[in-house]
């Protein structure tokens, strides 16, 4: 029934668990109109293509709400066939099914598509997200590969025509995306068309909620005991605002690194997970990009005997550093006593500088 994503923010202001903010507001009502434009089209007649709606694009730094909003909202909408992806997710399937067109024979493509006439796989593949999906919601939607860029014009293009609604949540207008990007120019007309095709609502309100509240409970929780485990679950519950959490996938030169605990620009992984296997730069710069806030769970003492976990934990920090992210940390001791001794112990020296920096109120602040 339509009005639900307007009810379901009402009911959150009511209780207290959000507070009021205009920016939200104005978003909220732009999901709402494509909830109830969802819930009036009418169905398509027997020879008719299905009808998409004006959908929307929800903008603003990071810890604004949008993730809420689009929790909400992809709850609402009254469509049977919808589906909700990280942006850069998606694409990674985008290029795997192109590259499926491209590399099969006509007895495969017929099995995969459904057809294999013409050498242009935008088609086909469009036919295959459009079955799945007439409503399409994109979480951080951002371009900065060439691949990406050169693609989604035409890919968006055949998505419309085949009736597909999209709605996005960005940290960024449309007018920079891909700012700065090699041959940026052919990607004009996508802006264009994002903006001709989709209502463009910024949340920028001044009021960063993830600092607020990181700056409350503090971003450090040791030692390792039942409070602090305790407390460090309240405060992934608290900045997930009621968001569902679920698997996360990190695209590595054509890897894909799956985290079982991730929600929007939010990824909860272990220091096992993270520290205790073979990832390196690469993996750690693909996470730092991929994830604004990470809880960094279970991080223990570690021996002289352990200086390749350590390495590992330095180079995340580093990189985590550089790309002014949010650590939130369970450890067994505080920074300099995780790795006191040892090959690695001068080098670690660094990253625990770098910690006790970042978990400060100022460094908090900036990276808001």
């Amino acid at each position: 029934m339509p009005g639900q994503t307007r009810a379901a923010y009402k009911a959150r202001l009511a209780t207290g668990a959000i507070a009021p903010d205009p920016a939200q507001a104005r978003a909220m009502e732009a999901l709402a109109r494509v909830e109830m434009d969802l819930a009036a089209r009418p169905a398509p007649g027997l020879f008719q293509k299905p009808r998409g709606v004006r959908g929307a694009y929800v903008w603003g730094p990071v810890g604004r709400g949008k993730s809420m909003l689009m929790d909400m909202f992809f709850e609402a909408a009254p469509v049977a066939a919808k589906s909700r992806r990280h942006f850069h997710e998606f694409m990674a399937e985008i290029h795997v099914l192109v590259g499926l067109w491209r590399g099969a024979g006509a007895a495969e493509r017929r099995r995969r598509f459904g057809t294999a006439r013409g050498d242009d796989p935008i088609p086909p593949v469009a036919d295959v997200i459009a079955k799945g999906a007439s409503l399409l919601c994109f979480d951080e939607l951002e371009v900065t590969d060439i691949a990406d860029a050169m693609i989604l014009g035409r890919l968006f293009s055949a998505l419309f025509d085949r009736g597909v609604t999209l709605v996005a949540t960005s940290n960024r207008p449309p007018v920079d995306l891909y700012r700065d990007g090699v041959n940026r120019q052919l990607f004009l007309p996508v802006i264009d068309m994002l903006t001709a095709r989709l209502e463009i609502v910024a949340v920028d309100g001044p009021r960063d909620y993830r600092v607020q509240r990181l700056r409350s409970a503090g971003t450090w929780f040791s030692p390792i005991d039942p409070d602090n485990r305790a407390r460090f679950d309240a405060l992934w519950l608290e900045l997930l605002a009621g968001a569902e959490e679920g698997p996360g996938v990190v695209e590595v030169l054509g890897r894909r690194e799956p985290f079982a605990r991730a929600s929007g620009g939010m990824l909860r992984a272990s220091f096992a997970e993270l520290c205790g296997r073979a990832l390196g730069p690469e993996d750690f710069l693909a996470i730092a990009a991929r994830f604004q806030t990470l809880f960094l769970e279970d991080a223990p003492r570690l021996s002289p005997e352990r200086p390749n976990e350590a390495r590992r934990l330095a180079l995340l920090i580093d990189t985590l550093y550089e790309a002014r992210a949010r650590l939130v940390v369970l450890a067994a001791d505080e920074p300099g006593a995780l790795y006191p001794a040892g090959d690695q112990a001068f080098e670690f020296q660094r990253a625990v500088s770098r910690l006790e920096e970042m978990r400060s109120a100022d460094w908090l602040g900036a990276v808001g």
